[in-house]
């Protein structure tokens, strides 16, 4: 019976598999360790308050007990219970009638505690296996231990209990809300004591552990989100033979003579109920082989169950333990010698300490797999502990918990006794549950304001059409708020392009300087490029001289990345923003070895400009976090000429200003002709499109096509979209650097959707739905909470484990609940923005269809921006929302793989092709 380390890890290994086996949809029903799912779906947060009511049924008398949570800043629990006797004609007759007695109990207790005229929730403890597909639900599998009643198995005992309820009606007005396990209620119990509570176990008359599984393991259950609890019933395991080499002789005779041989090997090798007898077999042969007593034999000896485990303990005693073996022995007619005291009591020990040795290696495969569940190198956890066995047993606790530190000494673990029992733990499920409930109804209300509705959608959608027509008229253009900027962008690619062209790309709070070399026929692009840094100071600092002592370390701010600043340049910081563009081009040139080379520019310039020529454009106001001042109502193309001027090393001809938006519709029009719209789904929001010449009264003549950038992110700037603004919404543009502009854009771009999720976060934390109501200093911080995140916690890949990393990298400690309902708020807001641009963007592929005359419309749609790109599900939902919305129009997505640069240098050579087309006629 003396297991070496070696055989306890290859059994610790084996148990990890039957688990595996037991969480498996397919493998579940041939696995022993049957891995029941429980519906126990959180643990307390210790914010559970009010007074519930627990049953426990499953013994020789079953106890009632009206528990009183408070939070008051601290746990507390106040408990008053009755024992009610369950008499052999009760548990072994009918099932109706069983359970009548039990409601006539309850009665009793509300009466006998003055608790009629309350509506309580109440916990059923019901000790027998179960099969569960809800927490308050559980059919029947078997009966165990003394009880028989007829007519329950197969059924549901919840039920079975309501409805014998109902006599009762006058009298009772209670609730069930769940069903759990004596293992389940025990870890329950020690969680609302220690947090870190995450398994249960249980050794005394029977053995049994449960865990908080994570969701995505098991396969029994739909869903992925979150953990549950997970009833191991690891009583069973080996009943498939997988511990045969490990059973003894002793183990086999013992099963055979037992109620159900062949079945809980592992319980018969470990439990209260069996210990007593193997020290009883062992003693026997011993006795049988002369080497005890003499070779004399006790009738007692052949008397089954005459050792108890109870005995075992005390012949194990530290001091007293060789006394009590005496003692022991001479009840039982055996005269022993002190050789014979001491040979017992070593039997005991080893009987005793296989116990310890098998369970603590069950324990830490479960310990094990949490630690691989969590991707942690070192797990802290606690295990909640119960069972007569554990508690009674001198030396039990010890050497189970020195085998399980010695079996997984990467995890850090406490061992916390449940002081009162899994009656309680069923009234902490209940009140956990009762919390859970109230909680998601707040939680739902605070996520239906972000829901929209098909009929909300359409009306964004026609909005949207009214404020297109309002921008391209000449008398209601300076009310619109969606500005219809002419871009004197009159040509899509040809295929006759060449030559090499510079290309500027500002828009961010990166700067992107491009070498682009077209060869003409076979639509052939090479590309160059380097990314500069923009430091805050002059994004938000003035467009001519910053004060040099605003400036930062070059270490905090890389003003020239991945190029090195030239000795003595001051990071940048000192300089005007349109001479640090310039600073970036001319290390750029000198990097490319083109310094003093004479080319075409293109200038990106990704903000509202209003254009009298292509390369003519006046700052209309900054978006994007941008705010230098003495810029806005500046023409940008003078300043960069300035701006070059002033450096005096190189010459560059400025032919065309650009939106990014028009960019990436070029771009993708260099590839596919159908290409006619442009959309930015990133830092900002915008969209292009070319538009009849005749519709835009802004610019003379009536033939061809221009293309209209819309600045559609000041669509709602009027008030026309109030009736979907949350005030949530109302908070971050608040607290933005435009109050009252941009509204489109803040509700729909990835610079706002990270700081909307936050503010949501701090409303449900502020309403201790989150986080345990404490609001961290990080969480204050405006901005901290990026919109990538969005990106990452919804990733259909992603554990919960890593949305709570996230979490913490943010300083939120949260709980796997807390996880579930933070990607759920993320769900909410991307998901509202890929919707309000699909109704956008179904508004202008419409007016296409109707201006053309087509009953059915084919066009592509060229789409740039992090938020497109990265998002898990934007793209999915903003296409389905411009099919829900424009059915008559077939939309194919291109995504733009060279972004708006590229495109800013094919507008450069479409302008050079027709400045040489007009020359020639």
């Amino acid at each position: 019976m003396r297991l070496s380390d070696e055989t306890l890890l290859d059994i610790m290994a084996r148990f990890q598999a039957e688990m595996q086996k037991g969480l498996g949809k397919d493998t579940n029903p041939t696995a022993s360790v049957k891995m029941l799912p429980t519906f126990v779906r959180a643990i307390p947060d210790g914010s559970e308050n009010g007074e519930f009511l627990s049953l426990d049924l499953g013994g020789s008398k079953f106890r009632v007990l009206k528990v009183q949570v408070s939070e008051e800043g601290k746990r507390n629990v106040q408990m008053e219970s009755q024992f009610y006797p369950t008499p052999n004609e009760i548990i072994r007759g009918n099932g109706t009638e069983l359970f009548e007695y039990v409601a006539d109990c309850l009665a009793d207790f509300m009466r006998t505690k003055e608790l009629m005229q309350k509506k309580l929730p109440l916990g059923l403890t019901f000790s027998f296996p179960c099969k569960q597909t809800k927490l308050e639900e559980g059919v029947l599998l078997s009966w165990t231990k003394k009880f028989k009643a007829r007519g329950v198995q197969g059924t549901d005992v919840v039920s079975s209990l309501t409805n014998a309820m109902r006599k009762h009606k006058q009298d009772l007005d209670v609730d069930i809300l769940a069903l759990v396990n004596d293992t389940v209620g025990t870890m329950m119990t020690c969680a609302y004591d220690d947090p870190y509570c995450e398994v249960g176990v249980i050794i005394g008359t029977g053995t049994n552990a449960c865990y908080m599984e994570d969701m995505s393991n098991i396969e029994l259950v739909e869903g992925d989100e979150g953990r549950m609890c997970i009833n191991t019933e690891w009583g069973a395991f080996g009943d498939d033979g997988a511990l045969e080499d490990i059973r003894t002789e002793f183990d086999r005779e013992l099963d055979l003579g037992s109620l159900n041989p062949g079945k809980q090997l592992f319980e018969k090798m470990i439990s209260g109920l069996y210990l007593g007898e193997l020290v009883r077999l062992i003693l026997l042969k011993m006795a049988k082989a002369g080497l005890l007593f003499g070779g004399e034999k006790s009738s007692a000896l052949h008397i089954k169950g005459k050792i108890e485990t109870r005995h075992v303990a005390a012949m194990e005693k530290y001091k007293e333990g060789l006394a009590n073996t005496r003692e022991i022995l001479t009840d039982l007619g055996l005269e022993a010698s002190e050789a014979d005291c001491v040979a017992v009591q070593h039997v005991c020990t080893v009987v005793s300490f296989r116990s310890a040795n098998l369970c603590a290696a069950a324990l830490a495969a479960i310990l094990t797999r949490l630690r691989e569940n969590k991707k942690l190198v070192r797990l802290r956890t606690t295990v909640g502990m119960d069972g007569t066995l554990y508690k009674i047993h001198p030396q039990y606790p010890k050497r189970l918990h020195k085998v399980v530190r010695k079996l997984v000494p990467n995890c850090d673990v406490r061992f916390l006794l449940s002081e009162s029992g899994s009656t309680k733990g069923a009234a902490m499920v209940t009140a956990v549950a009762s919390r859970v409930q109230a909680q998601r109804k707040q939680i739902d209300k605070v996520l239906a304001l972000f829901r929209l509705t098909r009929e909300q959608l359409v009306g964004v959608r026609d909005k949207m059409r009214v404020e297109l027509e309002y921008g391209l008229k000449r008398d209601t253009h300076p009310l619109a708020t969606v500005k219809m900027l002419p871009t004197y962008v009159c040509g899509m690619p040809d295929g006759t392009e060449k030559g090499k062209f510079l290309a500027l790309d500002l828009g961010g709070t990166n700067f992107r300087v491009l070498l682009v070399k077209i060869r003409s026929g076979r639509r052939s692009v090479r590309m160059y490029n380097k990314i500069f840094a923009i430091p805050l100071e002059i994004m938000q600092g003035t467009g001519e001289e910053v004060n040099a002592g605003q400036g930062v370390p070059r270490s905090e701010v890389p003003a020239c990345h991945p190029i090195q600043c030239r000795p003595g340049m001051t990071a940048a910081l000192s300089l005007q923003l349109f001479d640090h563009i310039v600073q970036c081009i001319a290390d750029f040139l000198d990097y490319m070895g083109l310094k003093g080379a004479q080319l075409p520019l293109g200038f990106t310039f990704s903000f509202p400009c209003r254009q009298a020529s292509i390369d003519k454009g006046t700052l209309i106001e900054w978006t994007k976090g941008f705010k230098a001042t003495d810029c806005e109502g500046e023409d940008v193309v003078d300043m960069l000429r300035e701006a070059i001027k002033r450096r005096n090393e190189f010459d560059l001809d400025i032919v065309a200003v650009v939106n990014d938006t028009v960019g990436t519709m070029m771009t993708c029009g260099y590839e596919d002709r159908n290409c006619e719209v442009g959309l930015i789904a990133g830092t900002g929001s915008n969209m292009c499109y070319m538009e009849e010449m005749r519709n835009i009264e802004l610019v003379e003549g009536d033939e061809g096509k221009m293309c209209i950038n819309t600045e559609w992110g000041g669509f709602g700037d009027n008030g026309c979209l109030d009736d979907i603004r949350t005030q949530y919404d109302k908070e971050v543009d608040e607290g933005s650097l435009n109050p009252g502009k941009q509204r489109y854009e803040k509700m729909t771009s990835g610079m706002y959707l990270g700081e909307i999720v936050r503010q949501i976060l701090i409303d449900l934390t502020k309403q201790g739905l989150l986080f345990r109501g404490q609001i961290s200093e990080r969480l204050r911080t405006r901005g901290i909470f990026e919109t990538k995140f969005l990106s990452q916690i919804e990733s259909d890949r992603l554990a919960l484990l890593q949305v709570r990393r996230i979490l913490q990298q943010l300083g939120l400690d949260s709980t796997c609940e807390d996880s579930i309902v933070v990607k759920e708020v993320c769900g909410a807001v991307s998901r509202r923005a890929a919707e309000l641009y699909g109704a956008g963007l179904a508004a202008i592929v419409e007016k296409r269809r109707e201006d053309q005359g087509f009953e059915h419309l084919k066009i592509t749609v060229g789409v740039d921006g992090t938020l497109y790109k990265l998002h898990p599900h934007f793209s999915r939902i903003l296409q389905e929302t411009v099919k829900e919305l424009a059915p008559r129009c077939d939309v194919t997505f291109m995504l733009s793989e060279d972004g708006s640069g590229k495109g800013a240098a094919l507008i450069t050579a479409v302008a050079k092709r027709l400045q040489q087309a007009r020359r020639e006629k």
